[in-house]
């Protein structure tokens, strides 16, 4: 796979084992989440709500593998404009399920706790791939123009704005690995994309601590039925 990447560098090629570096932490989550998902008894009441907080996720994360194992396929066969699909869909599936289906991380419940590391990690290394295999495939070659330098910074602006510390840790080392790996092609690009790295943490660091995203008063965390109940207990 790193030989297609290095026949195919363009203004957004990350450093290619800053993805090998993201998935195998990334994939250790996976393995405890599924492993939970396997484990726990719907029929037991204790088990019922953690297990709802895991099995809501898993046609988005059963779309997302689905994509990546096809992915993975016209990638090695050097058909990145169809591989790029498969990307594109990949990403919007996890960006959709953050936005519209995730609820609140209730830090009393390792599922919950579990599958906000599993999306939302999901989420944010397909942006790097979204990026990556994009230009790749249509910008071979091509330096990063005036456009693409504003509109990067713009959009990983704005969505460091709307992160919690996981999703807004991905956008920082997806900003890192395309600047270690645009050093070696254009020294300013890559300057600018380490300034981006460094303004995005300074945001998400921020506006974090201004306003934690987990429990607690500004939360907006409110508690459910079952853990007034589980509480009582």
């Amino acid at each position: 796979m790193k030989d297609i990447h290095d026949k195919n560098l363009s203004f957004f090629s990350p450093q290619p084992y800053f993805i090998g570096g993201f998935f195998f932490p990334q994939q250790l989550f996976q393995l405890v989440w599924l492993y939970r998902l396997y484990k726990l008894d719907p029929k037991k009441p204790g088990d019922r709500g953690e297990l709802d907080q895991i099995v809501d996720y898993v046609p988005y994360y059963s779309l997302g593998n689905l994509c990546i194992a096809t992915w993975m396929v016209f990638w090695n066969s050097e058909r990145l404009d169809i591989s790029n699909i498969f990307v594109i869909v990949n990403s919007l599936t996890q960006l959709y399920y953050l936005i519209n289906k995730l609820p609140t991380m209730n830090t009393n419940s390792t599922s919950s706790i579990l599958t906000h590391i599993v999306s939302k990690t999901f989420a944010g290394i397909g942006i790097l791939d979204l990026l990556h295999n994009g230009s790749a495939a249509f910008a071979k070659d091509q330096p990063a123009s005036t456009m693409v330098k504003a509109l990067t910074g713009v959009g990983f602006g704005l969505a460091s704005t709307m992160s919690d510390w996981i999703f807004g840790g991905c956008m920082v080392y997806d900003l890192v690995a395309l600047a270690v790996g645009q050093s070696a092609r254009d020294g300013g690009w890559a300057k600018l994309l380490g300034a981006y790295a460094v303004g995005s943490a300074a945001i998400v660091g921020a506006k974090n601590l201004a306003r934690p995203p987990y429990n607690g008063p500004n939360s907006g965390y409110s508690k459910t039925a079952t853990d007034e109940v589980q509480n009582r207990v």
